[in-house]
């Protein structure tokens, strides 16, 4: 029995999120669909984490396990034949037994991306969030700064989840211009429920002026309601998850 670990990258539009659901798929379902027609066997595909719907991937993931004799290297290939235009298998690799995709994983990086413009793009609509007010990038700049180290992120987390610590330590936050764009970038060793579209909505209240704390008396005062709205998500992106 190999262990394989996949990279997956998805524009999750189309989807009800990663984990596969009683009346839909999910990104998870479509890949254990696609991997039982290639492999002639059931394959369990486990996450490094979930997305929700409407959000996308640069480097999901993933690993199962399964008897083959199909090339390692030649894995990615023939899964894409069988997978929806919308997803591809990037590369995969041959890992020990007792890799799992969610438990080795060290740290993930997300990317959020804003469309700052009055004028809606038909190119931007299923991957930004369009923002007609201006934003103030360099005080968005500057507050997300506040969020590097560890910090108790209860006011950025969304009801509904039930963690054992809402302590997460963040070890790098930016924002900055990529072409048309405004892009937030955080890497961290975890992020809680609805974590990074809450902060990309508290910086873009904070950028249009509608929040004058800063990001870390927000943190402080572990308040849901002193932090900003939550992002919509078809700005997000899990970049890449790092072991």
């Amino acid at each position: 029995m190999k262990n394989i670990r996949i990279k997956v990258a998805y524009q999750g539009t189309n989807y009800c999120g990663w984990q596969k659901q009683k009346d839909s798929l999910g990104i998870q379902g479509e890949l254990e669909y696609a991997g039982q027609k290639v492999f002639a066997s059931k394959i369990d595909v486990t996450g490094s984490g979930r997305t929700d719907a409407g959000v996308h991937a640069l480097g999901q993931v993933a690993n199962f396990k399964v008897e083959t004799t199909i090339p390692i290297d030649k894995i990615p290939e023939v899964l894409n034949n069988k997978l929806p235009k919308d997803i591809a298998v990037l590369e995969a690799v041959e890992v020990d037994e007792d890799f799992h995709s969610r438990f080795s994983a060290h740290n993930k990086t997300y990317r959020y991306q804003i469309y700052p413009s009055r004028i809606r793009s038909p190119f931007y609509k299923d991957t930004c969030y369009q923002v007609k007010s201006p934003l103030d990038l360099d005080r968005m700049k500057k507050e997300v700064k506040g969020l590097v180290g560890a910090h108790d992120f209860v006011g950025f987390m969304s009801s509904g989840s039930s963690v054992k610590t809402t302590v997460r330590e963040i070890y790098d936050a930016k924002v900055f211009e990529e072409g048309d764009l405004i892009v937030l970038e955080l890497t961290g060793n975890g992020f809680l429920y609805n974590m990074v579209r809450i902060i990309a909505g508290t910086l873009v209240d904070m950028g249009r002026g509608y929040i004058g704390d800063s990001m870390v008396d927000i943190l402080e005062s572990k308040e849901r309601g002193r932090a900003g709205h939550t992002a919509p998500p078809q700005g997000l992106f899990l970049k890449e998850v790092e072991y």
